[in-house]
């Protein structure tokens, strides 16, 4: 090797080394907060998952996780596949068992509550689980089924086939001039317009799939109930909690409660943390 190209790869290494150095100090502050990453006694601070819903992504999450991170949380935002009921919890339960070690609180948002009941068990690690407007079904129980399978879909929905797809089986979208009053009430309109512009679309299947595990069963769990939730109503989401023997707090919010009320929302998840580490 000449000198000359000697020289360009340590300059090359040089380089890479310290933007490394850069970058990785900052990734373990925020992950791992060396001042306060305790809460009672001696217990480490779980870990905790949010996993989203329909018609959302991960950012849906940003402000509560925010909260948490600043209370010295390490969090997690599992990107929901919403492909089916079955393979989105075979993806949260290889997502515990391979990015997290130690305890873990699991919360689950609308569909995202489903998605974690399934899961909890697969990793001795959860916990506890809470509910946030979220669905929370019993061994054989479809979303479609608990909401009461009323209303026509053709009225709310927009079918999308995708490719592969099973037969019958489409994507769902929330037809745009319902999504701001229905899915992101309380949000300003240009917020709710550009949500409604990047929904995620969920499978028919996944809503029509039963459900396998009832976790709540076996952990314990928290429940916000939004009392303004336009899509899924308050009275069930009351029923859903009482049957889990959950912690319930009910909040004057609509289906985005992590949106519009983040602080009632961490408050509940740092309370189940708290009691069961």
């Amino acid at each position: 090797m000449s000198s000359t190209r000697r020289r360009t790869r340590t300059i090359i290494v040089t380089a890479a080394l310290a933007a490394l150095a850069i970058v990785i100090p900052t990734a373990v502050a925020v992950a791992s907060p060396t001042h306060s990453t305790r809460d009672h006694g001696n217990s480490p601070k779980p870990t905790i998952v949010l996993v989203h819903g329909a018609w959302a992504d991960g950012s849906s999450w940003a402000p509560v996780a925010t909260q948490l991170q600043r209370r010295g949380y390490p969090v997690l935002v599992e990107p929901n596949p919403l492909r089916g009921l079955g393979s989105d919890t075979a993806y949260l339960s290889a997502y515990l068992q391979q990015h997290t070690s130690g305890p873990v609180i699991l919360v689950g948002h609308s569909y995202g509550g489903a998605v974690v009941t399934n899961a909890a068990l697969s990793d001795p690690d959860v916990k506890a689980l809470v509910y946030v407007d979220a669905f929370v079904p019993d061994q054989g129980d479809t979303i479609l089924g608990l909401l009461g399978g009323g209303g026509d879909p053709n009225a709310l929905f927009d079918f999308v086939a995708y490719p592969g797809a099973p037969a019958g089986d489409v994507d769902l979208y929330i037809k745009t001039a319902l999504f701001p009053n229905l899915f992101a009430g309380g949000l300003p309109a240009p917020i709710s317009a550009e949500l409604a512009a990047a929904q995620r679309p969920i499978t028919l299947s996944a809503l029509t799939e039963p459900s396998v595990t009832a976790a709540w069963k076996t952990l314990p769990s928290w429940y916000l109930v939004g009392t303004n939730d336009q899509i899924l109503p308050p009275a069930v989401q009351l029923s859903m909690a009482q049957r889990a023997h959950s912690q319930i707090v009910q909040v004057r919010a609509p289906h985005l409660a992590m949106l519009t009320k983040p602080d009632a929302v961490t408050d509940l998840i740092v309370t189940a943390a708290r009691a069961t580490t």
